[in-house]
This record gives structure tokens, sequence and C-alpha cells, in this order.
């Protein structure tokens, strides 16, 4: 089992408290502890990744679907390392910024458009890799000469949205601009999350001019569910799971990395194998991971346009019927045995040693924190 620390290494243990099991049948007894559902833990996602794909699933329209990944520069790695609260909603908001402009320009959709991100910190090694994925609908919510409402498809063809040297040129436009304001007013030394000693940092900003700002798009042609399913995918995860960890060799930890091979730098060829394994110190792996934990209350995942939640229910619903779609219907809600069954094929209330008995609670057992505090709360006071 992957242990983080501070996060994971209590989670299904009896730290978290749990419950005692006994089946009816051969009367075998098992401890079933609690998980952390920390969002950081590779242990805890599936369900909560599984529940938002179900809640999405009603939002989708009936329209092709573009995947955008937008990448900041490697330059900003360590003011990120040390202002990461700013530079994630900086990121964010100007890549939301960017495509909303662009939806709204007549040339293109001319409408509000329907579109969420998800940041993500990490590349395969764990090394800091700042991108935000971007699911947005090929098509617009505007108004004719009128002033009823209409769905605008895109100008150039059904799946084109924006040319991507284009949104590259305007996003770096507009990060450089705020990172300039942030720097002249101060902004930059407020940020809550950075570490009560931060070095001053010389922001590269002839060299962040002079890059170009690398923005991909890719329309799938699957489907919108298999889009969603593929965004799902994205949404409830950290920077490594369980099942790319290999072993601990010494001070060495071994894990699996994918091997790019549409990089130009990459040297793999047609015959070379999809992964390989990499090697970090210990020390070194823990740090690489612990800095794609997001600040406390940070949202990496945010809706806009007609997904935004302000009139999310209104905007859909117009967009649906001028789509010619049904109402949408609310995801209906699981318990954990429904989950399992339908998801892993596994009923958790079956007893795995007879096969055949039923799962009953008979004891439990509070989390560690919550005994030690009611312990303090009965304690003899002290004079006063």
């Amino acid at each position: 089992m992957f242990a983080a620390p501070g996060f994971a290494r209590t989670c299904r243990t009896p730290a978290l408290g749990g419950k005692l099991l006994r089946c009816d049948g051969c009367q075998t007894e098992q401890w079933r502890w609690h998980a952390c559902r920390n969002r950081h833990c590779p242990q805890c996602q599936t369900r909560q990744r599984e529940a938002w794909r179900r809640a999405r699933g009603a939002e989708l329209l009936n329209v092709p679907y573009c995947h955008l990944v937008f990448t900041l520069p490697h330059e900003l790695n360590r003011l990120a390392a040390v202002r990461p609260r700013w530079v994630y909603d900086t990121l964010l908001d100007t890549v939301a910024d960017t495509l909303t402009t662009f939806a709204a320009d007549p040339r293109w959709l001319g409408g509000t458009g329907a579109f969420t991100l998800v940041l993500h910190t990490w590349a395969q090694d764990l090394s800091r890799h700042l991108h935000v994925h971007v699911l947005m609908a090929c098509g617009a919510l505007s108004t004719d000469a009128q002033g009823q409402p209409q769905w605008q498809a895109p100008r150039r063809s059904p799946t084109f949205l924006f040319p991507v040297r284009a949104l590259s040129q305007v996003w770096r436009a507009r990060f450089v601009d705020v990172l300039i304001q942030a720097q002249d007013s101060q902004r930059l030394r407020a940020d809550p999350s950075a570490p009560p000693i931060a070095p001053p940092i010389a922001l590269p900003l002839q060299e962040l001019r002079a890059k170009p700002w690398v923005v991909y798009a890719k329309t799938p042609l699957a489907g919108p569910a298999a889009v969603l399913d593929y965004l799902s995918r994205y949404t409830h995860r950290t920077a490594i799971g369980n099942e790319r960890l290999l072993g601990i060799h010494g001070d060495q930890v071994w894990f699996r990395t994918r091997v790019n091979r549409k990089h130009p730098s990459s040297d793999a060829t047609a015959d070379a194998p999809r992964s390989r394994i990499t090697q970090l110190p210990g020390v070194q792996f823990i740090e690489r991971l612990m800095q794609h934990v997001v600040p406390r209350g940070f949202k990496r995942i945010r809706h806009y346009g007609l997904l935004a939640p302000a009139a999310k229910t209104e905007r859909l619903a117009c967009a649906r019927a001028l789509l010619g779609m049904p109402a949408a219907n609310p995801a209906v809600a699981e318990d954990v045995a429904q989950f399992m069954r339908r998801v892993a094929t596994i009923d958790i209330q079956t007893c795995t040693h007879c096969g055949h008995g039923r799962w009953q609670a008979v004891a439990c057992q509070a989390p560690a924190r919550a005994a030690s505090a009611t312990a303090c709360a009965h304690a003899p006071r002290g004079p006063p």
C-alpha cells in the first residue's frame, strides 16, 4: 500500500477508526477501517471520480466536444513553488478569460460557450509541469437578430473551435499582463499559501514574451459519453497512483512512467516499450510528490459559460431545448455497496472467507483523534 506523508499514511488504518464485521454464516470476523477521503490520496478517488462522471453526464450536450491543453512555461515553475495559489488561480483565470473572449467573437462562435477546466501540476516523473485540461462543447448559446436564443455551431466546421496559435498568443499576453500588475502592486507577496520566508523571484518577463506558449487542441470523435469518460480520468486523481508504484529497493523508489512517443525530444521508436522504470531517492520522491498538494480549499475543477453555477440550470435547459434534447435527469445516488457491484463487480457485503455469508457490523472503533479529544474532555480539571 502506498502511504504518502500526512494525508495517506493513515488511510484505511486503525488511526481513522472503523467497524468490526462478523459473517452471519461462518462467524469470521474482520475490521474494515475508514478511508481518509483526502483528494490527494491515491486510494480514495475512485468513487468520487465515478460520482463526478455521473453528475456531469446530465450536463452533456449532443454536439462534438473539443479537448484543449494549456501548458505554462517552465520558467514560471520557481514562482509556482513559492506562490502556488496565485499562479494556479492566475493560470485558470487567464485560460477561462481567453476561451470566453474567443467564444464571444462572431468570427468563431459569437455566444456563450460551455467548458470545464481541470488543473494538473505534474508530469509522469512527478516533476512540476503546470497545465490545464479543457473540455469544451463545439458551439455556443447566442441570440439572433430578433433577440431570440439560438444555438450557434462553429463557423469553420462542426469540430473546429479556435486556432491554437491565436489562443496561445492571447493567453500569453493576458498572463504576462496580470503578472506585471501583480508584481507592481505587491499582490504576489500576499499569497497565504506561500512559505513564511520566501526568496524574491526575478520574473523572466523577456523570456516569457519571446517563447511560444503551448496550446494543444484535439476533437475526440467517439461522442460525448466517451469524452466524459476521458475527462473523468483527469478530474479526481493525484500525481501518482498505486498501479504505477513498483517497489522500494534500498533508498530508491521504483515507479513506472509513460514514454511520450510524440514529443520531439523523445528517442522512442515504434517498437520501443510504452513505459519505462524510473528510480528516485526516497527523499526526492517525497519532495516531488508533495509539491503537487494544492493549497487548502483550492478548487482544481472549475466550470464556465453555460456550466457556470450561477445560471447553469437555466442556460443548459435552453441549450438542450434548442438542440432538441430531452430534459436532463438528475443522477441517481448510489450507496457504497451498489457502486462496488456496478463498477468493480464486487459485493462488499458478502463474506470473502466462506463466499455466501453476509457481513454484519458488531462493533465500532472511533478515530484516534476523536478518541483522544473525548478523553481530554472528560479528564479531571486542575485547580483554577
